[in-house]
This record gives structure tokens, sequence and C-alpha cells, in this order.
């Protein structure tokens, strides 16, 4: 359940803000069917209740030279909290490292790492990532084409208020 109820009207906001984080406020309450003033004023308790949370530039990976992408999954050992604060806060500090998921099923934790190369990887998987705290087993599947990242969220899904 959601902290702030979201009326048709927030669900627009978000979904304008989704697809064109840089929407002009002028533009944003153009599309969403609100003045400008009570626009800006729906944005703002929209961050502040934590609904939006950042704003960003999304960047093509190849094209920066980042272009191999793997999904890792490791086993850890132990799940006491001294061992897994320890284990987060490693992962946490590795830049390759955009996103670390706690999962069930084979593996504990998710990974996925955005690197230039298989060699860079190689690098990482032996320097770093079998080093990490209580590591006891790690899987990394190489992403060969990407059909879909960083979709939208699907608000229609969003419990009406």
């Amino acid at each position: 359940m959601p902290n702030l109820p979201l009326d048709a009207i927030d669900r627009r906001i978000l979904s304008a803000l989704q697809r064109d984080a840089r929407l002009s406020n002028v533009d944003l309450a153009a599309e969403v069917g609100l003045s400008p003033s009570p626009c800006l004023r729906r944005v703002r308790l929209l961050e502040e209740a934590g609904v939006i949370t950042d704003y960003r530039a999304l960047l093509d990976r190849t094209a920066i030279g980042l272009g191999l992408t793997v999904f890792v999954g490791i086993k850890v050992d132990r799940h006491d909290d001294a061992h897994a604060t320890a284990f987060r806060e490693a992962v946490a500090a590795l830049p390759q490292v955009v996103s670390c998921h706690l999962v069930s099923g084979e593996s504990d934790f998710l990974l996925q790492i955005v690197l230039p190369d298989l060699a860079a990887y190689e690098r990482l998987l032996l320097d770093t990532l079998l080093k990490l705290p209580g590591v006891k087993d790690i899987r990394s599947n190489f992403v060969l084409n990407t059909v879909k990242s960083m979709g939208t969220l699907p608000l229609d899904q969003v419990a009406r208020s």
C-alpha cells in the first residue's frame, strides 16, 4: 500500500515524467490538464512523499564503452547481520554494480554489473567478487541482447484513491 494515495492526476503526472523527466512544468501541466501552479504543488508533494525519488539521464551503455552486462547470482554462506552488512556495504561500493537485489531461489543476491568487456569482468570476478565477505558461490549470466530495459512502471496497476 503506497504511503501517498495516488489519484488519476498523480498517475498522469508520474506517467508523463517517466516518459520525459525533462518536461517543463508548463508542458507537464498542459499534458495532465492542470494549470502550472497546482501541477508544481503536486510534483513537489510527490517528491516530498518519496514517490519521485530522483531525476537522471539514461545513457547508452555501448555508446560510452560499457558493452557487457552480466547478471550475477551470489550465494553467501552466512546470513547473520554482521556478514550481511559487510557484504551489502562491499557491493554498494562497487561502481560496476548498477543494481543489487536480495532474492529468493538458488541465489541470495542478484547483481547487475556493467563493464567494457569480458576481460574486465574476469578481473572483477577474480580480484573482487570472489573475495566479497561470505561469498560461497557465484553464477554469471551474460546478456546477449537487451529486449527491454528501464521500462516505465505500470501505474495502471496502482490502487486508485
